[in-house]
């Protein structure tokens, strides 16, 4: 075994950890957490209102140490704690170091477990990590030979083997600290708050998640919990009836691509027919779904879609369960399903898969780790430091979910005309929404019938594309001007302004034809550089890649900082249904665990890049047939 010598003052700010033969140090605990000297809220103006909209950046999908997985992990951070690091304040993370977002959100949402909501914060005071924290056995023990089963013993507990007597007392006041924590930071015009819970449904490892979303302070006493039933019908018919009650609210579906198939499937969850009620039922609780998050990208899969080049992108498609077994794409993802909405309206007569689109993290660190060289996990023991999460400071088996699996992301994005609860959530029911893998593009999308070709260079563009078109999640209008053709759609992008420069804009096409069948096509319809389409593929050549493994860096020297274009379907056919939605691409950039691995003194894991991107709601077609 080899032995490093450092100075007492490296000592101070490096623990040593054995791997193989080899020491490695892991920065990423240092400095220590000291409340004395964090970074406080900073000062922020307030927006003004806009009636063409401002676009609006949050995370609407954040844990605590309230949830009951998240309490396992040895979390103990808090609503507060959550709102104060949305608002980029800095907070500690269970492994006892500072964590804090560069750019303050504009709006979040702490949204824990329903399922014996803050029990465990009360029942469960002798927790191994209680006793000697995460942080202590990091820096005490080395490198942590028996991590897994630790872990085992931590996350095998079940909440049924406690006393269960007097939970809807402790879980009735940890929802009392969640509604208070939302409306102590709750601040019109600056950031808003949403109050809200998930809805944790599981049959059989099958991921039915959902995020449930009130408009206001008129809330339930009680969240409504997989443990009161796992259908989501019965989470719509407990919505339903609160809405007759003055309490605003909606659900959003999250990780399909975990759903082994059964989140966006042919069937309701009993097996039996959808028929239009359970299609009106669905899309009015559920105008929204996340398709990025910690736990991968659910746009689309490789398998569904072999045609995409970019379809591979941060896929995690395992189930939730001890025997990692795959989960079945089909009916698992974005693109499935609206296509599958598509064939049953045709087929059918409904569509119960006519939703908008958001990003948020899944987080379970009272946090939003979405930058990828700030990238600080989402639970502790899986991913808490550099060293865990690259397996270097400890024993888990390969294969087991979180390390390098994880995604750093993502955001939601919302046009809204001002920042307030009434503004976003109205935005958020009309689908004028994004998705982001965390980058902070900036994206229009409009279509409408007989638009300039050269919109874009009008400076009232955007005026003209609100009075003539529709936004990102509307349905066309009839074409009143038959001899106008196919309609035109209007796309402007803007990199992130402290970002990477941007490699192309795509508009992901789907449609039924007069058989019932659904098909996609991919169209790259902007793009930087001297590139031009290949003539047989009709694919664009990649943009290159800037990127310096070794240093974890890349350069802007590719790629533009904006891209637009007014595109008008060359193969539109009036008779099918159809939808469109835009898609754009980053250049390539160092992937977090590229930068953990600078950190750690390791050669990056692959994938070592990432291209992040924007997905927006679709505009549908409604077709003639």
């Amino acid at each position: 075994m080899h032995i490093r010598v450092i100075s007492s003052a490296a000592a101070a700010l490096t623990i040593i950890l054995t791997v193989g033969c080899s020491p490695v140090a892991d920065p990423s605990l240092h400095p220590e957490f000291n409340a004395s000297t964090a970074t406080r809220i900073p000062a922020k103006p307030s927006s003004s209102f806009n009636p063409n909209g401002n676009l609006y950046w949050g995370d609407i999908h954040i844990h605590t140490g309230l949830s009951a997985g998240a309490w396992f992990q040895g979390v103990r951070s808090t609503p507060n704690d959550a709102y104060t690091f949305a608002r980029g304040g800095e907070i500690e993370h269970t492994a006892g170091y500072g964590i804090r977002i560069r750019r303050p959100l504009d709006f979040a949402a702490v949204t824990d477990h329903a399922e014996y909501l803050g029990f465990l914060q009360a029942r469960d005071p002798d927790h191994a990590l209680n006793n000697r924290s995460l942080r202590q056995r990091l820096l005490n023990d080395g490198r942590l030979s028996n991590t897994w089963t630790f872990f085992r013993s931590l996350t095998s507990s079940k909440i049924e083997n406690y006393d269960l007597t007097g939970w809807e007392r402790l879980s009735r006041a940890a929802w009392q600290e969640t509604i208070d924590a939302a409306e102590n930071h709750n601040l019109p015009g600056q950031f808003t708050t949403f109050i809200a819970y998930e809805w944790t449904s599981m049959p059989e490892a099958r991921n039915l998640h959902r995020n449930v979303i009130y408009r206001g302070i008129n809330v339930p006493e009680l969240p409504f919990s997989a443990a009161d039933s796992e259908d989501p019908r019965d989470l719509w018919t407990r919505l339903e009836k609160e809405r007759e009650q003055g309490m605003d609210n909606f659900a959003i579906p999250h990780n399909g691509n975990l759903s082994d198939g059964t989140m966006f499937g042919e069937t309701m969850f009993d097996g039996g027919p959808m028929n239009t009620k359970y299609a009106e039922r669905r899309l009015r609780n559920e105008p929204l779904t996340e398709i990025f998050q910690i736990k991968g990208s659910a746009e689309t899969h490789p398998d569904l879609s072999p045609k995409d080049t970019f379809a591979g992108f941060e896929i995690f498609d395992t189930v939730l369960s001890s025997d990692l077994r795959k989960s079945e794409p089909k009916g698992s993802y974005l693109r499935d399903a609206l296509r599958l909405g598509l064939e049953m309206s045709h087929n059918e007569g409904f569509n119960p898969y006519r939703f908008g689109v958001i990003g948020s993290t899944d987080s379970h660190n009272s946090s939003s780790p979405i930058e990828e060289d700030n990238f600080h996990g989402k639970l502790p023991l899986l991913d808490g430091s550099a060293g865990i999460r690259l397996r270097a400071s400890t024993f888990f088996p390969e294969e087991m979910q979180g390390g390098t699996n994880w995604s750093a992301a993502g955001l939601a994005a919302v046009w809204a005309e001002e920042n307030t609860r009434d503004a976003l959530y109205e935005a958020m029911q009309r689908k004028e929404t994004y998705a982001t893998s965390g980058s902070r593009i900036r994206v229009r999308f409009f279509g409408g019938w007989g638009l300039s070709e050269n919109l874009l260079s009008d400076s009232d563009w955007l005026n003209e594309a609100r009075i003539r078109a529709v936004p990102m999640g509307s349905q066309l209008p009839d074409n009143k001007n038959k001899s106008s053709g196919a309609p035109q759609f209007v796309v402007a992008a803007h990199r992130d302004p402290e970002g990477a420069n941007l490699d192309r804009i795509q508009i992901v096409k789907a449609w039924v034809d007069e058989s019932g069948q659904s098909f996609e096509k991919i169209f790259d319809v902007a793009w930087s550089g001297e590139r031009t389409l290949d003539e047989e593929s009709n694919k664009l050549p990649p943009i290159g890649n800037s990127v310096n493994l070794a240093e974890a860096s890349y350069t802007n020297s590719i790629g533009t900082s904006a891209l637009g274009v007014v595109w008008q379907d060359p193969e539109f056919s009036p008779e099918n249904e159809t939808f469109y939605y835009v898609r754009v691409l980053e250049i390539p950039t160092p992937r977090w665990s590229t930068y953990d691995a600078k950190r750690m003194g390791m050669k990056a894991p692959e994938p070592a890049t990432i291209q992040e991107r924007a997905v927006t709601s679709a505009i549908w077609y409604k077709g003639r047939q």
